[in-house]
């Protein structure tokens, strides 16, 4: 798949004392891209609980902070699937000012069923849809 592009405005609430992002915060914006790419391509995480009966798990993050984000910057955060399995995906995403990476990171994703919690294969309409 292309490379999902989010723009994100950095708020006030997500910066330490000093006015830089709190580092865990990178995180969430990590999550939020994915979220947004899953929603630009049709699927709604509610309703595949519902339909599918599947949500999407972290497994491991690997983050590399390079620069920091500031309040009030306007930032860009992407997604790409680099590698796609049965029951996980992995996720390349970088957090980028203009031309500057400020943080990447490596998020490896599993399918799981809404209520055992046990890894389930990846429903083929999303598959198509993301790879």
């Amino acid at each position: 798949m292309k490379e999902f592009i989010w723009p994100v405005r950095v708020y006030y609430e997500d910066t330490d004392a000093g006015g830089v992002v709190f580092y865990a915060n990178y995180l969430k914006f990590f999550e939020r891209a994915r979220t947004e790419m899953l929603r630009c391509s049709g699927f709604e995480q509610d309703s595949l609980i519902a339909q599918e009966n599947v949500i999407f798990v972290v497994r491991s993050v690997a983050v590399d902070y390079l620069k920091p984000a500031r309040f009030n910057e306007q930032i860009d955060v992407s997604a790409k699937i680099i590698e796609n399995k049965k029951v996980s995906l992995i996720f390349e995403q970088a957090i980028t000012r203009e031309q500057d990476t400020l943080c990447k990171g490596i998020i490896r994703i599993v399918c799981v069923d809404a209520k055992s919690m046990r890894p389930k294969p990846i429903p083929v309409a999303i598959l198509e849809q993301l790879t």
